[in-house]
């Protein structure tokens, strides 16, 4: 496996400007860090907005450092600095709380686990176009946030792949309850079942209650996405995620013998019902993690990712690791599955 990279290039900008510029890899991943302390970072992004969404649309993600940010309430105004309005987490894929209005903890996964790189809820019918990230408390060692570029992945996907998923999108699969995995109440933010319907409903989901409590839904959503702005199809699906090969082997072998396929907690087929082979899903996910580069968290760094530019992850850790997530610009899929 390729090691990522471990630091910044140096690009630095002539004048006076009292911000530096460096790039985490060639043309991807934006480094801009204050010159000297006590710079505030809205007040910097108010004045820079139009030049920072220009940035991303050519480097897929920028990270902040070294400038004021006082705090989850202070991320919050930063993020509200490039995009006034935060949006909720609903259709939830992971545990998260909200600290602040609009600012969410990251995915409370075990400290010793991968979170493989991906696209924010790409098992959708709409997703957040950007995300940020902000470290509250760094870690004792690793805990990065991996980040790759699909300008680099999506070409290196072989053609025969990218077909087979282009003529029949990604079927998800997900069972909701207490003992599998997260119960509907959660993902949905709601009690009320005929508001789950509602949004199953409106977003093309077909929905099934089982049992006393439990839900399983089925969705078929694209395998790619054109970016907005840019023009650009980038591959942009949660398969590798969501299909069975992401659970050890050991507890993927305990719930199909307690529960069969139909009753994993959540699992990705081709969007006609088919299996997906299990080189396939690895092959994707390798791409991502061996062409991922990372940096070393530090107290106060925000990241904005565009989110159809760029996948992120997480790294096992060690230690206390609290890193905040915002997230804006919902993006609807109005088009095909495919």
């Amino acid at each position: 496996m390729t090691a990522p990279s471990a630091g910044p290039r140096r690009r630095t900008r002539g004048g006076t400007d009292t911000v530096r510029r460096s790039t985490l890899a060639e043309e991807f991943g934006l480094v801009l860090e204050a010159a000297g302390p006590g710079l505030d970072l809205r007040g910097w992004i108010d004045g820079h907005r139009d030049e920072i969404r220009a940035d991303l649309d050519r480097f897929g993600a920028v990270l902040f450092r070294g400038f004021l940010v006082p705090g989850p309430e202070g991320f919050g105004a930063c993020a509200r600095g490039i995009s006034p309005t935060l949006l909720d987490y609903l259709e939830r894929a992971a545990p998260r709380d909200e600290v602040a209005p609009g600012v969410f903890t990251s995915t409370e996964m075990a400290a010793d686990q991968w979170i493989p790189l991906h696209h924010e809820m790409s098992y959708s019918h709409n997703w957040p176009s950007l995300l940020y990230f902000y470290c509250d408390v760094p870690s004792r060692s690793q805990g990065a946030t991996p980040l790759a570029s699909e300008r680099t992945v999506y070409p290196l996907i072989p053609a025969e792949i990218r077909e087979r998923f282009l003529r029949h999108g990604v079927r998800y699969v997900r069972n909701y309850s207490e003992e599998l995995d997260l119960p509907w109440q959660q993902v949905f933010q709601t009690t009320d079942r005929a508001e789950v319907e509602a949004y199953c409903r409106d977003s093309g989901t077909e929905w099934e209650w089982i049992g006393r409590d439990g839900l399983r839904t089925t969705a078929v959503r694209q395998a790619t996405a054109v970016h907005p702005r840019t023009g650009e199809t980038v591959w942009f699906n949660h398969t590798h995620l969501f299909h069975l090969t992401n659970l050890p082997a050991d507890v993927s072998s305990a719930l199909l013998s307690e529960y069969g396929m139909a009753g994993l907690p959540r699992n990705a087929y081709f969007g006609d019902g088919e299996v997906i082979d299990d080189e396939v899903v690895r092959l994707i996910g390798d791409l991502y993690r061996d062409n991922s580069v990372r940096f070393p968290w530090r107290s106060s760094d925000v990241l904005v990712v565009d989110n159809f530019l760029a996948t992120h992850g997480r790294e096992p850790f060690e230690g206390d690791r609290r890193i905040l997530v915002a997230m804006s610009d919902l993006y609807v899929n109005r088009g095909s599955a495919q």
